[in-house]
C-alpha cells in the first residue's frame, strides 16, 4: 500500500516537473485536447436527423429561458410549426433579401460578405456588421450561443458545412423560418404572423413580410408592427431590393 502511494506521488512529481520545464508545450497539449473534446462532441448526428425530424427546442430557446429565470421574469415559448409550402413566396423572398441574398447559390458561406464584415469590424474596432448566412444563423440558433469566441466560430463553420452537405436548401430554409426569434418568446414565422398581424403566415402581405424580415437582426428591440424609424427604413430597403430582383 505504501509502495503504491509512493509510486503515485513520484508520478505526480514528475508531471509537475515536466509542466515546469515545458510550460508552453504543456499549454499547447492541453489546448489541443480541449479542442479535440469540443469538436468530437459536435451534434453531427443530430443534423442527420433533421432530414425528417423537427427540433423540439433550440440552444437559443434554452438561453433565453435561463436569462428570464435569472431576471425573475416569466418566459413562455410560442411556436407553431408550418411547412415551407405554408409560407408565402413573398415572405421567403423578403427574408432571403434581408438576411442572405445569395442563399440559393452559396454552399453555406458568403465569402464576400465575410470579407466586407471583417474589414468593417477591424476598421471600427467593434462588431459592427455580421456576415452570417441563413445556414450559419440556423446552426447558431439550434446548437450554439451568442458568444463570438474563436472556438464557437470554428464549431459554427464545421456544423454549417455538415448541414449544407446533409440537408436540402429548402429544408434549411424551412427549419430557419420555424425556429428563429421574432420577439420575447416568439419563435417561427407562424407565431410571428399571428402575434404581430393576427393572421396565419400563409396570408402575410408583401409589406408585412418585409416588416418581419426587417426586425430579424434585433427582434427584442424592434417590433414588426411598429412604425419606428429603424423598422420603416429597413422595410423600405427590403421592398426596394425585392423590386430590383423582381421578386
Amino acid at each position: 500500500m505504501e509502495q503504491s502511494q509512493a509510486a503515485h506521488t513520484s508520478i505526480f512529481q514528475q508531471i509537475v516537473q515536466a509542466i515546469k520545464n515545458h510550460p508552453w508545450r504543456t499549454l499547447a497539449v492541453a489546448f489541443a485536447l480541449m479542442m479535440f473534446v469540443q469538436l468530437v462532441t459536435l451534434p453531427l448526428g443530430d443534423i442527420e436527423r433533421l432530414r425528417t425530424e423537427n427540433p423540439k427546442e433550440t440552444a437559443f430557446m434554452r438561453l433565453h429561458a435561463e436569462a428570464a429565470r435569472k431576471q425573475g421574469k416569466p418566459f413562455r415559448i410560442i411556436q407553431r410549426w408550418v411547412s415551407l409550402k405554408q409560407i408565402p413566396k413573398v415572405t421567403i423572398d423578403a427574408v432571403i433579401v434581408a438576411e442572405d441574398g445569395t442563399f440559393w447559390s452559396h454552399s453555406g458561406f458568403d465569402w464576400f460578405e465575410f470579407k466586407e464584415s471583417l474589414l468593417r469590424n477591424l476598421k471600427e474596432l467593434r462588431f459592427a456588421r455580421g456576415g452570417s448566412t441563413i445556414t450559419q444563423q440556423l446552426v447558431k440558433n439550434l446548437y450554439l450561443s451568442t458568444s463570438k469566441d474563436p472556438l464557437r466560430k470554428l464549431k459554427e463553420w464545421i456544423l454549417t458545412w455538415k448541414m449544407e452537405n446533409t440537408l436540402s436548401k429548402s429544408r434549411i430554409l424551412e427549419l430557419y423560418l420555424n425556429v428563429i426569434e421574432w420577439g420575447n418568446g416568439i419563435y417561427g414565422i407562424e407565431a410571428a404572423a399571428n402575434y404581430y398581424f393576427g393572421k396565419p403566415a400563409l396570408e402575410l402581405t408583401r409589406e408585412e413580410s418585409a416588416r418581419l424580415a426587417a426586425v430579424i437582426p434585433n427582434p427584442k428591440r424592434y417590433r414588426a408592427d411598429s412604425d419606428s424609424r429603424y423598422v420603416l427604413r429597413r422595410t423600405r430597403m427590403i421592398l426596394s431590393r425585392m423590386e430590383a430582383r423582381s421578386v
